[in-house]
Formats: C-alpha cells, structure tokens, sequence
C-alpha cells in the first residue's frame, strides 16, 4: 500500500522487508514506487519492491488518472507519446499531466520509466536472458537508453544485477514444447485459487484454454506476438505468488500481458479489506468457507462478451471453425481467440450454427464498435459509458451488459438483484428484498455475488 524510504542508505523497502528497522526520523513514506525513485531512492534487493501487487482500484484516485496508471502499466507509453494517451482518454495532454501529477506524484513518463525499471530488474533478478533481450522486454525503445536511465535511478549497471544469484529454467515446463521462461505475480493473501480457477475456466473457449488440476494455461495473440501461458499458485510456505510459464516468443508483450493477466486473477485486490466488510454485513459463514474469494476478471473483453451472449457451447463451435489454428503441439490448445474483426461480418453464420437471431446480431454489433474503437472493454474504459453503449445495442439486456462489464472493466460494485440464483442463495424472494440487502455490501456487491453464487453451486452439488 505503501513504500517506505530510509534517507541514509538512499534505498525504498516494502512494509514486509526483512532488513532492521531504521529510526523515525530516517524514514519517508511514498504512495508509489515511482514516487520514490523521483526522490532518489533505489528499490531494495531484499524485499524487492517490483513483486509487490499494484494499488487496488475501487476509487483509488480519480478516473482520468487511474485510467491512465493502468494504461502506463501495460506499457502504453512505449514508443508512443503521451499527447496519444491524453487522445485515447478523451482529455488534453496538459490536463493529464496535471492530473497524474496530482494524484500520484509523478508525471506519466516517469510513472512509465518506473514501470520499465521494475519490470527489467525482475527479469535480470529471475531469468537467464541476455540484457538485451531484458531491455526491450521492459518496453525500452534502446538499449543505450536502459542502461543510462538504469544507471541513473538505481547506482548500478544491469551488469551488476545480473551477477547476483537467479533462478534458472523452471522444471515444470520441461516437459512442453518451445523455450519459457518463469516470473512470479504477487497477491496479497489469502488467494481462493481452486475457487478463482473453476470460474475462470469455463469462459475460456475450448482449444483456447484449459485446466489441468489446478493449472490454468491458454493461448495468447498480443500485439503481433503469439505463445502460451500457465498459471499455478505457489505451494506454501512460499512468500504468495503465482508462478506465471511463458514461451519467450511472448517477451515483446510482456508489460501488456503481465497487466491482463494481474486483471483476469484480481491479484490487486485487498482480501482482508473486502472480506472484513462482507462478514461484518451478513456473509461471515460464505467468507469462512472461501477467504480471499477474487473478482475473475477478463483476458480479453471480447471473449467475456460473446461468451456472455452466445453461451460457451456456440462460443466452441465458433472459436473451431473461425479461429484461427495455432500450432502449440499442445492438442488441447491449437486455438487463439476469437477476434472483433472475424466476428463482425459473422451474424449469419452465428445463425446458421444454431445462435438466436438476435443474440448473433447483438454479438456482431459489439465487435463492429470494438474494431471501430467506439467501444472499449478493457480496464481503464469509462464504466458509465461502456455500460451505456452496450445497452444502446439491440439484444444486449441489462443483465447481459452489467456481466460483460463486471469482468472486462473490474466493477466491483456491481450486482444483479433480478438474478434468481442470487436471490435463492441469499435466502430471499424478490428484486426489491435483494436490493435492500445488498445496500450494506457497498462497495464488494460484486465479491458478495461470487460469495453467493460459489455458495450456491456447491449446495446443487450436494442436492444432486
């Protein structure tokens, strides 16, 4: 939540490092990393300030500043300028300026250095590859340009990093085709992972993704790079982390990636703020069952919404005879994901393979104003307007459209009292009963949903 600077060493620590404690008066106290580093503060190498989860974003700062820190985070400033950003949101660059600058303390080119910085030392710290490779991996345009800049903020080459002890060639991708590498994604525990697992699965079109016991892997398409992920949380006692396997062939997209997959897993939210306030409101014995329940969110936005309006089995049916064919030597993942341009012009076919008229159409016209850039689904998009437009499509109901935005955007206080799941796990009849209810879970109804929902599923379980 935090970082803390001790003034005689020069050097910025988590909360949780293990280094002695320093005096009072030696401390200084930073929202961000970037915050610190524009003091001249350098990240520890004992508790590693670039493992830390991000801030969470339920109202964490205003919209027009978290939409861009997230941006930034998935690398939207490399090689781009922040005058395209302030386009992208809909706001002059100097107000963007003024705004990051406000809320968080520092300008989006040095929020977005910070982020390159971070993300190479966790590659020179953890993997093997050349300082090269790890400098155009972090989203640097040069490498001249990473050296100097690391130089700079740090009081030390790569080089020096590089010579440190790391970690090799994880064992568990071994036995895969292609070359990976293994990095770690924070959370603050605890982390429902078989729980988050089982509700991320199933929106995952068959060939595009899988389970295997409790590991998630997938194919990625991401900016011109094309590989496979996988997913497992760490066995305790490891500090908590996901241990993330990529092939190397998608190291171009790694700040985008690491954002979507932060976003699909919730792993910035706060467990123990969340679920104190659920069980303190009602749901102490659903919170006992499941601590650290997560919001799954989306991978991609598009796949949410035709697995939202089409339905998993037509979504398959769509993804084997639309999607394009990607060789993993995988048999179960030889698929990437349907895209807005494939399925703009595709309602009759949809028809045709058995999807109601109006549902097909509806689904059409969502990647039609997503390949036009009339519509985002992805986090950092206006919550209001996306809502607003999706609702402006034929076919698309309010239910449909408060689902689509829930994981594509990370709503976390969304809720659907007219649900009959809902309102049977809750114990209650009636929208109106509902949301009387649901008042006092304000801002986790959507966490109070999935506490509902999980709930309700293993009570089908026991009933069949």
């Amino acid at each position: 939540m935090f970082y803390v600077g001790i003034s005689t060493t020069g050097i910025y620590c988590r909360p949780v490092c293990p280094a002695r404690v320093s005096y009072p008066e030696r401390r200084r106290f930073f929202p961000s990393a970037a915050a610190a580093e524009q003091e001249g503060f350098r990240p520890c190498l004992r508790c590693r300030p670039e493992l830390a989860p991000g801030l969470a974003v339920c109202d964490a700062v205003p919209r027009v500043a978290r939409a861009a820190a997230m941006r930034i985070a998935a690398g939207a400033l490399n090689g781009r300028s922040v005058a395209e950003l302030a386009h992208e949101l809909g706001v002059g660059e100097r107000h963007l300026r003024r705004a990051m600058e406000r809320e968080l303390g520092v300008s989006p080119v040095e929020l977005a250095q910070t982020h390159r910085l971070l993300l190479a030392k966790c590659l020179l710290t953890d993997t093997s590859l050349p300082v090269t490779r790890v400098a155009f991996a972090s989203g640097f345009q040069s490498l001249r340009r990473f050296n100097t800049l690391f130089q700079q903020r740090y009081r030390l080459s790569p080089s020096v990093l590089r010579d440190r002890p790391r970690r090799t060639m994880p064992a568990s991708t071994s036995d895969l085709p292609g070359d990976w590498i293994r990095l770690t994604l924070g959370y603050r525990a605890p982390l429902a992972w078989d729980a988050l697992v089982r509700s991320i699965a199933p929106d995952t079109p068959p060939g595009v993704g899988l389970v295997d016991r409790s590991r998630y892997g997938r194919t990625v398409a991401l900016e011109g790079c094309r590989g496979l992920i996988f997913l497992e949380d760490a066995p305790a006692p490891a500090a908590p982390h996901v241990n993330l396997d990529l092939t190397v062939s998608l190291l171009p997209a790694l700040m985008p990636l690491l954002a979507r997959l932060r976003h699909l897993l919730d792993l910035d939210a706060e467990p123990a703020v969340i679920d104190a306030h659920l069980a303190h409101e009602g749901l102490a014995d659903l919170i006992m069952r499941r601590p650290g329940l997560r919001l799954p969110g989306a991978f991609d936005g598009f796949e949410i919404a035709a697995r939202e309006l089409l339905g998993i089995d037509l979504l398959g049916v769509m993804t084997e005879d639309l999607g394009e064919a990607f060789d993993t030597g995988i048999k179960r993942l030889d698929r990437l994901t349907l895209t807005p341009y494939r399925v703009a012009e595709a309602a009759s076919f949809m028809t045709r393979m058995g999807a109601p008229a109006r549902r097909a159409e509806a689904l059409a016209a969502v990647a039609e104003a997503m390949a036009e850039g009339a519509l985002q689904l992805e986090p950092g998009a206006d919550l209001p307007s996306t809502l607003e437009a999706l609702l402006r499509i034929p076919g698309v109901g309010t239910r449909s459209a408060t689902a689509i935005v829930i994981r594509a955007l990370h709503w976390p206080d969304a809720f659907s009292a007219t649900d009959p799941v809902l309102q049977r796990a809750a114990g209650v009849r009636g929208t109106r009963a509902l949301c009387r209810m649901t008042e006092r879970w304000r801002p986790w109804r959507s966490y109070a949903a999935e506490h509902l929902r999980a709930g309700a599923t293993v009570g089908i379980r026991k009933a069949r």
